[in-house]
């Protein structure tokens, strides 16, 4: 038995992170069962851990035991295991991680900023930063420590450093800065070096949100770098940042937006007229800069064009593919020549590129352009986008350059996550939404997770909390989650309130009254709840359990208070009155079909009671669970009395009136369902009465935001037949329509180019795939049910004659296949992997336990 995939933090080789005391994991090959390891860690040659033979199966979160570790401590560990016969397996594949700057003294370097004074109406080309260094040794180890409020690229002597795109990423800068750390140790010889870097504005001082607010967290972009050198003699140099860099704002990006593009002109070079270069200034930030402990944003998949002339005479490329990513061409023209790209999701009726469906205006700005204005110098041109990134399928072309589609690529961008899920089945459209809902997810989660790659660009809590789960099954999403937990709680309110929208850079200030939004805020629970299960990780719960708590407490103070001016009359006995929540703005369930409900001003300004007392009863149990778990009694207790006041109060709500079970209104019968709220009389009165409403409405999706992603659970919980119907109905509203129709990514409104939105709506909006959980864990089956363990419980129907997933868990990879033969009996293949059992529950047969290995029934 081999230890394989080793893992520091759920990172693979990570460069850089600041935990002093990693937990280390790996998964297991060959052999049935695990029952002892040995951890081995070196650090500079030197055996600072030996963790002797180990007695165990456990091989998720090792807790570090080792020396303490130290600011740039560079550790090499492997992991040797013994089988179920105490055979000694071979020593494991070295794997490493890194320590990066842990405190405010080991930074030498100074926050610098380039030589102008800011006005914040106007905007400035990238600023271009230099500094000239010689090696006069020979080189051992090198490290550059770079971050920035804004976005910075650096090289060395022309060649970039690293492959994170968009660096530093995505935070409230004026509570938490990431940084990052590069071994640039082959980058460097016995030599004179330059270190050039360029800053941009990004989010701090761009344009954020659907109007493109400016100047979100600071009006003076700034950076902060530094560089360690160790050589082989024992000797080193520090070179940082001071007022002794050179600055330059003539570089060829004359202009950087993240959302509206960049203007670059190829003739410019911002160091070579020395008139023109003058030095940083010193500045400061109060925020001591952190590792991400999170992967890097990076490129992926590239697409090149069909070139044609639209009607409109300009040149227009389709990639083919709807994606989040930039553009990367070469040309050859003469000098002066220019072009000017403009990106978007969709034609118009004519056949031209519109991007009506994905901008706004106010004050006479639109945004976002998602423009590229290149001007040309003379002879080859090489142009890659790096400041900015678009939401597109299509891309327009004015100009007379001539245009080879070998030379032209579109590029997706986004963070660095492993795809660990799979799924595959015989009904080729539900392939196709599956891959539509991983395309829209690898669109949307750039360092944080957005809604849109194009209009909004916002960490919507809401769309975070009712994807997750999918958004794990396909991704390795560990640590990208867990990094924006800590965005979600640096954003926390005294008062415990979360927010809707975080990092909350671009949102109006009309918004902020929707901050604590039921099924939006609440993601400070539910996250860290699902996150604890599906990661077997109980530590998310002890970190954020003090915020956790704070969020619960903000919910119960809003039982019981009706005197809200714009609170429903609403009449409960006073016992369940006091339970009822009908207080402050919330979105309530938010976007159902216009023929269900259509949205109202009222809607977005008003208490929703049902919903949100709904909510809070639900969120107020897993509070309790959570309390439980981790030994808070007092808690628990408290947190499991309101839960219960509100389900009852609950019960009482929907006993009649506005409310009613008896109703078509999908989402207030899958709610209750979903939830646990109702009474053993309610309940099933309310399962007949959901497929009675399916029937009302053709079996298509009636459902909102919120409950779109539960419905399925609960007709599965029903009869699985009416799960599969609902699924496989191909008309609008439903999952299917949108790849019948011809979408590569997931619309936000179910009509896609066709919605009347006001024209508004993206084409590339995962929220609604999150029923792809659906698709692992009870299609085929698979869930994780504890350490070492796994579920496995397909069910099958539809008119599928096979369906297959697997999911490579912390635990190792399962997965499920079952299979309908000419005589309608169904097969079942199942893999489980090494030091792990799975308890196995098919159609018609008493639950058995597997162990390890692949096995057909």
């Amino acid at each position: 038995m081999k230890a394989i995939r080793l893992r520091t933090e759920y990172l693979t080789n990570p460069m850089g992170i600041d935990i002093r005391r990693p937990r280390l994991s790996w998964n297991c090959e060959g052999g049935r069962r695990q029952t002892a390891y040995r951890i081995r860690a070196e650090k500079e040659g030197r055996l600072i851990w030996d963790s002797g033979k180990v007695c165990s199966d456990r091989m998720h979160l090792i807790p570090w035991e080792g020396d303490q570790l130290h600011s740039r401590d560079s550790v090499l560990w492997t992991v040797q295991l013994w089988d179920e016969e105490d055979r000694a397996g071979e020593i494991s594949e070295e794997a490493f991680f890194e320590i990066g700057l842990g405190s405010a003294t080991c930074w030498k370097a100074k926050w610098i900023t380039g030589n102008y004074k800011v006005n914040k109406k106007e905007r400035y080309p990238v600023d271009c930063f230099r500094k000239e260094f010689t090696c006069r040794r020979a080189v051992k180890k090198a490290r550059l420590y770079i971050t920035a409020c804004g976005l910075y690229e650096a090289r060395i002597d022309g060649v970039k450093v690293g492959d994170f795109y968009m660096a530093p990423g995505y935070t409230d800068y004026r509570k938490r800065v990431q940084y990052q750390t590069y071994d640039v140790t082959d980058m460097l010889s016995v030599d004179s070096h330059i270190l050039d870097v360029d800053l941009a504005d990004g989010w701090y001082r761009g344009s954020c949100g659907a109007y493109g607010l400016k100047n979100q967290y600071g009006s003076e972009t700034k950076l902060l770098a530094q560089m360690e050198i160790c050589y082989e003699d024992g000797s080193s140099d520090v070179i940082g940042t001071d007022a002794g860099w050179k600055w330059s704002d003539q570089g060829p990006v004359r202009f950087a937006d993240n959302k509206d593009g960049e203007i670059v002109d190829a003739r410019m070079d911002a160091f070579a007229d020395s008139s023109c270069v003058g030095y940083a200034k010193l500045t400061s930030h109060e925020v001591l800069p952190t590792c991400s402990n999170n992967v890097p944003v990076t490129k992926h998949e590239t697409f090149h064009p069909l070139i044609t002339t639209a009607p409109n005479g300009k040149k227009l490329l389709d990639f083919g593919q709807n994606l989040a990513g930039i553009i990367s061409f070469r040309v050859h023209a003469e000098n002066g020549q220019r072009m000017v790209w403009r990106f978007g999701e969709m034609l118009d009726e004519e056949g031209n590129l519109t991007l009506a469906n994905i901008q706004l205006t106010r004050k006479k700005r639109t945004t976002p352009l998602q423009k590229i204005e290149f001007t040309c110098k003379n002879g080859w041109n090489e142009y890659e986008s790096r400041f900015t990134v678009f939401g597109f399928r299509y891309a327009e072309v004015e100009g007379d350059v001539e245009l080879d589609p070998e030379n032209i690529v579109s590029i997706a961008v986004y963070s660095d996550m492993k795809t660990v899920g799979s799924f595959k089945c015989s009904d080729l459209l539900l392939n196709r939404f599956y891959q539509a809902t991983m395309r829209s997810a690898k669109s949307n989660h750039l360092d944080i997770p957005t809604d849109c790659p194009t209009r909004e660009r916002h960490g919507w809590t809401g769309d975070a909390q009712i994807f997750f789960e999918t958004a794990a099954y396909m991704m390795d999403f560990a640590s990208f989650s867990k990094k924006w937990l800590h965005d979600v709680f640096d954003w926390q309110k005294k008062d415990g309130c979360l927010p809707h929208i975080v990092p909350d850079g671009g949102a109006d200030s009309y918004m902020r009254s929707m901050n604590g939004s039921v099924g939006w805020a609440d993601v400070g629970i539910l996250m860290p709840y699902r996150y604890a299960k599906m990661f077997g990780d109980k530590s998310i719960l002890e970190e954020f359990y003090d915020g956790m708590a704070r969020y619960a407490r903000f919910m119960e103070k809003r039982m019981g208070v009706n005197h809200s001016p714009l609170a429903e009359k609403i009449r409960l006995s006073p016992e369940n009155r006091k339970y009822l929540v009908n207080k402050g703005q919330s979105y309530g369930e938010w976007a159902e079909p216009e023929d269900v409900c259509a949205f109202r001003w009222q809607d977005f300004v008003t208490p929703h009671p049902e919903v949100s007392t709904a909510y809070t009863a639900y969120v107020l149990r897993l509070m309790a669970n959570i309390a439980r778990i981790l030994g808070h009694d007092r808690d628990a207790g408290e947190f499991m009395r309101s839960s219960n006041g509100c389900r009852r109060a609950y019960q009482e709500l929907v006993s009649g009136g506005k409310y009613s079970l008896d109703t078509d209104r999908q989402a207030q019968l899958v709610r209750p369902l979903a939830f646990n709220l109702l009474n053993e009389e309610q309940t099933e009165f309310a399962k007949k009465r959901l497929i009675k409403a399916l029937d009302h409405y053709d079996w298509r999706l009636g459902t909102g935001f919120l409950s779109t992603p539960l419905i399925l659970d609960v007709l599965t919980e029903i009869d699985v037949k009416y799960a599969y119907r609902l699924l496989e109905n191909e008309d609008i509203p439903g999952w299917l329509s949108m790849p019948k129709n011809g979408a590569t990514t997931i619309w936000e409104a179910w009509e896609g180019p066709a919605s009347k939105q006001g024209g508004i709506g993206s084409l590339n909006h995962y929220s609604k795939g999150a029923v792809c959980a659906w698709l692992f864990r009870s299609m085929c089956g698979i869930s994780v049910n504890g350490r070492n363990s796994f579920r496995i419980a397909p069910q099958p129907g539809g008119r599928c004659s096979f369906a297959e997933s697997s999911y490579d868990s912390v635990y190792g990879l399962v997965s499920c296949r079952w299979e309908k033969d000419a005589e309608g009996n169904y097969h079942y293949t199942i893999q489980v992997p090494a030091n792990t059992t799975a308890t196995v529950e098919l159609p018609g047969r008493e639950a058995f336990i597997a162990e390890a290995g692949c096995w057909q029934y």
